[in-house]
Order: C-alpha cells, then structure tokens, then sequence
C-alpha cells in the first residue's frame, strides 16, 4: 500500500509481503518452543513446518538416490511433507483419531504451518492452546516416526497406534515438565481437555 502521491515499486510491495511472512512464521515458531514438548519432537515440527525433513522428495530434489520418491505410509503419491504429514490416508486417520479423542470438529488445511496455526482450541485460553500445539508436534513427530520404522524396520502401519504414541509423547512432557499437572496417563486419555486446563 502506499501513501497518496508514492509511485508503486514491485521492490517495496514484495518487502512488504515477506515482513508479513516472516512475522506470521515467527509467531508460529514462537508458539511450537513455547509449547514446551520434548526438545526432539519440538525440532522435528519445526523441520516440519520448513519443509526441511529429509522426505523422499525432498532427497529426490537434492540428487540424492532412492529407490523410490512414493509415500512410505500410503505407496500412493510422491512423498512430500505436505503429502507425509497432512493428505496421506494413514495422516488423515491419524489427525481423525484426534479430532475424535478432543471431540471437536476440525477443517484441516493442506498447508503444514496453516495446519499449525488452525490447531487451537476455543475453550481453553491461549497459553493452555500453547499444552495443544505440543499435540500436534506430538503426532507428527509420531508419524515421522512411524515412515522411518517402515522405511528402515519393514514395520506394519497401524494409525491407531501412531496417534496412541502421539498422546504418550504428551503426557510425559506434561508430566515432566509442568508441575500443575499430576494425572495418570488412564485419565489423560479420558480427560484431555480437563487435564489440558489444569496447565495454567
């Protein structure tokens, strides 16, 4: 936008975009370290949300050799971050297990970080939706998990038990590292959203 009398510059428009950009992706990295998960599942949601995970097609882009560049999970489409984490059938299960476990109704988007940055919870408030982004670093650190054990172990693909890795992920960091919370895993399992505001 400029200013009556400013001449219009492709240069300050494209500025303007990318400080829009980088803003709304460091408001989205700032939620994901304040979700206090486990530095490792942290670090792979982070490397989810850059598209910087070595998926197939992302190692098929930089030269490196693979048998093939189809999803681990599903073998049905080329295995990209966006595909792995979001479209694949095994994900769409997985993130519906979840939907159905919180009992909310959820549009999900195609895109990593505006999946991310949708993933909140109206009756909580915003650091509690904080405990929230830690569950879905949680599944995908789970599903990222789940492609390597296929990969590299020939492990059968089991949704139900990814999304219950995901849920153990949490509880043990909430567990660990914060002291308002002291329910056993039967009851987080039971009391997700109870348990998720008794954080803060």
């Amino acid at each position: 936008m400029t200013r009556k009398g400013e001449d219009f510059f492709v240069k300050s428009a494209y500025e303007c975009v990318t400080k829009i950009d980088s803003c709304n992706k460091s408001i989205i990295f700032e939620q994901l370290w304040m979700s206090r998960a486990f530095p490792n599942v942290q670090i792979t949601a982070w490397r989810v949300l850059l598209d910087r995970l070595p998926t197939r097609l992302n190692l098929s882009r930089r030269g490196v050799g693979v048998n093939t560049s189809f999803c681990a999970l599903c073998q049905k489409w080329y295995e990209s971050a966006q595909h792995l984490f979001l479209e694949c059938e095994v994900a769409l299960q997985v993130w519906n297990w979840c939907f159905r476990w919180i009992g909310i109704m959820f549009v999900q988007h195609k895109i990593p970080r505006d999946h991310f940055e949708s993933f909140c919870l109206v009756q909580v408030n915003y650091k509690q939706n904080l405990v929230w982004k830690g569950v879905w670093a949680a599944i995908v650190s789970s599903i990222w998990d789940q492609r390597n054990r296929s990969i590299f172990k020939q492990d059968r693909v089991d949704t139900e038990e990814i999304f219950h890795m995901a849920q153990l992920k949490t509880w043990l960091w909430l567990r660990y590292r914060m002291k308002s919370f002291s329910y056993s895993f039967s009851y987080w399992l039971l009391n997700p959203i109870l348990c998720i505001k008794s954080c803060y």
